[in-house]
């Protein structure tokens, strides 16, 4: 064939910086395309053959090779394929498969995101001039007497197009990279990007350097495979003092090895696969040599097919990062990390693959169209999620108890993110109380609602009546709350301690909520259970923590109460300062600080709406310190008004309180620190 020459079928030279600058959103990306390409040949010549149309030749072995330059500055990319006739390199290469290429153009000149390209044949190809000034191709198609065919474009809309050279069948793709891309050509960086994108590919890749000095391997003759390029036979007699015959063994050209795993671990039957083998795929894939918690093999076929395993790592602590990585590929094409349309958003933080041949992809085969099949893929996932989890809680509570604590930031995320999700997990959710037992809501109510029976059962008449006198006077929201279970929480064991033992030494109970998901966990649940309220340990002083004022010791107790209230105020120089006085059954507590759970919560609202520099007392957040009655110290201030060592005791006591309640600032640790010397020095005289 003599030299053709033509321009490229597009009505304008536009489509080259489309390409370059925003179809591909990633330049490394070409490899993708590329090899991908090479596989597309290699499927469709082995299709060939299962239906008789072409014989493959014997011991044909699919494979890419590619090779890097850096002296030449090339990168080539080799398949075995069917190759391609001078008429279909015209058809697929020169002829871009738009269908309109002017009204392409127009509609996506102004355009700065890929969200809306629609996927077409043909342009892979052309990602190669992101990173080449100059292209080649070089064809021999599987039809018989058909003849190579050589194509070279410089990138711009014209190309030449001859009689090749190429003796076997399939195709080889050359790019003479530009100066932005040299990196390329080297070895190291070409092999980064073939394990990125290609390392589940259906075809063994195989990566080599041009003129490099071959590696050798010595091997027993025994395992010496056709293929084996033969350097040298060896002889090697037994060692003086053994006995035996020769072994002989064979020097050979050092075996290449794949890239790509051509059969993945997520394309198997799960009942195939072994704990071992899940566990060294999830080491490989994500260099994560935690042992993963668990994982969940996912397998369909209908009504779309779509294959993966989602593993649910271990995380050390909630300072860990919980953004996990879940590869997207397509047919064993790696083709994106975390997409948020087929991936729920609350399983991101789980690491893991998933496999959709049928996911519509656009043309660069990065981003996804918008198509309720997507949503329908996402359902699907977090459906199979929940099955494994509630399947856990039935079946093996034990270890689900046990991966409880990782699990669960996934879990409430999931059920705050996803309706449907929540629905699911509902009763396999769990709640870890202050001896570190399990519950679920459903147990936690139980206790509740049982305690509050016994302690009815113990009031007398008389109370029961006083109360009764209470409830006329009580407005209609109050009943409602007081018809609420209430269920206390932790979200600090070590700060909240002093309300825990407390808490423990009257057989009260509470959980424990420590993770920053919490908060929005709590009100979640206050709205999907209007039965139940949850208060947490420091928000007031529970009732079976107080005792009784009797009848005729009211008066003298409230006398008692408001002189302690202006004391306290006076000596820590605030007049609004909100003090509450208690009987409290444990006597070595002089006294505790209390903050509303309403009260809390706006005051966290306000903080995460940058508002936290506000006063708090703006919208009713203020502190009640509350003072026991029972403790020496308290009696003390009561007796000796005028003491001397009240003002520093009623200080200390408020500190003390703040301190069981939340870390003081700076100048108010300063400011105890210096106390607590003048205290101990007070001791000393």
């Amino acid at each position: 064939m003599a030299v053709k020459k033509g321009n490229l079928s597009i009505d304008s030279e536009n489509i080259f910086p489309i390409i370059k600058k925003w179809v591909y959103s990633d330049h490394d990306i070409f490899v993708r395309e590329m090899v991908s390409n090479g596989c597309d040949a290699i499927t469709k010549l082995k299709k060939l053959d299962m239906m008789g149309e072409y014989e493959l030749p014997e011991g044909y072995r699919p494979k890419i090779e590619v090779i890097v330059n850096p002296e030449e500055k090339t990168m080539k990319f080799i398949d075995n394929g069917l190759g391609m006739t001078a008429d279909e390199v015209e058809e697929y290469i020169t002829q871009i498969a738009f269908s309109g290429a002017t009204q392409f153009l127009e509609k996506y000149k102004d355009k700065t995101t890929e969200d809306d390209m629609i996927g077409h044949f043909g342009l892979g190809f052309y990602s190669a001039f992101m990173v080449a000034d100059e292209v080649h191709i070089d064809s021999l198609s599987y039809k018989e007497d058909a003849v190579p065919v050589h194509w070279a474009s410089q990138g711009g809309t014209e190309y030449e197009m001859q009689d090749g050279s190429k003796t076997t069948v399939g195709t080889e793709i050359t790019l003479f990279l530009n100066e932005d891309s040299l990196a390329f050509a080297n070895e190291y960086r070409a092999r980064e990007v073939l394990e990125k994108y290609c390392s589940f590919m259906p075809v063994e890749i195989f990566l080599s350097k041009a003129d490099a000095e071959k590696e050798y391997e010595t091997i027993d003759e025994s395992e010496l495979l056709d293929t084996d390029e033969i350097v040298e036979h060896i002889t090697e007699e037994p060692k003086e003092g053994e006995e035996g015959e020769p072994k002989k063994k064979v020097k050979i050209v050092k075996r290449p090895v794949s890239i790509s795993d051509i059969h993945p671990l997520w394309g198997k039957n799960p009942s195939e696969c072994t704990k071992e083998e899940y566990i060294d795929f999830y080491r490989k894939v994500f260099m994560d040599y935690k042992e993963p918690l668990f994982w969940i093999h996912l397998n369909m076929d209908y009504p779309f097919n779509l294959k993966g395993i989602l593993y649910f790592p271990k995380i050390n602590t909630e300072y860990d990062s919980i953004e996990g990585t879940i590869k997207l590929y397509n047919n064993q094409v790696f083709i994106a990390d975390n997409i948020k349309e087929v991936i729920p958003e609350f399983l991101m933080v789980l690491k893991g693959v998933i496999d959709c041949p049928d996911l519509p992809l656009n043309v660069s085969r990065s981003a996804l169209q918008n198509d309720g099949f997507v949503n329908k893929v996402a359902d699907y996932i977090s459906k199979k999620v929940a099955d494994k989890l509630t399947g856990m809680f039935k079946t093996d509570r034990e270890n689900y108890e046990k991966y409880w604590d990782d699990i669960s930031p996934f879990i409430k995320f999931g059920c705050l993110k996803d309706e449907k999700f929540g629905e699911k997990m509902k009763d396999s959710m769990l709640y870890k109380n202050l001896d570190h037992k399990y519950l679920t809501l459903e147990d936690i109510i139980k206790e509740n609602a049982s305690g509050q029976e016994e302690k009815e059962g113990e009031a007398d008449a008389a109370q029961a009546a006083d109360a009764g006198e209470a409830a006329d006077a009580q407005s209609e929201e109050e009943k409602k709350e007081e018809e609420k279970t209430s269920i206390y929480y932790v979200t600090d064991e070590v700060q909240q301690s002093q309300y825990i033992n407390m808490f423990k030494a009257q057989g009260q109970d509470a959980i424990i909520l420590s993770h920053n998901i919490d908060a929005a966990f709590v009100t979640y649940l206050e709205q999907k259970h209007t039965d139940v309220q949850f208060l947490r340990i420091d928000a007031d002083v529970h009732d079976s923590l107080k005792d009784e004022v009797d009848e005729s010791e009211k008066e003298s107790f409230q006398k008692t109460a408001d002189s302690l209230v202006e004391i306290f105020r006076k000596e820590l120089d605030n007049d609004k300062l909100d003090v509450k006085v208690e009987k409290l059954k444990d006597d070595k507590v002089a006294s505790m600080a209390v903050l509303s759970e309403h009260s809390r919560r706006m005051s966290e609202m306000m903080k995460m709406y940058g508002m936290g520099g506000m006063d708090p007392s703006m919208y009713g957040g203020q502190v009640t310190l509350v003072l026991n009655a029972n403790h020496p110290l308290v009696q003390f201030v009561t007796e000796h008004k005028r003491s001397k060592n009240v003002p520093i005791i009623c200080r200390q006591l408020y500190d003390l309180a703040m301190l069981a309640h939340k870390p003081l600032n700076p100048e108010e640790m300063t400011a105890f620190v210096q106390r607590s010397n003048e205290i101990m020095m007070l001791l000393t005289k």
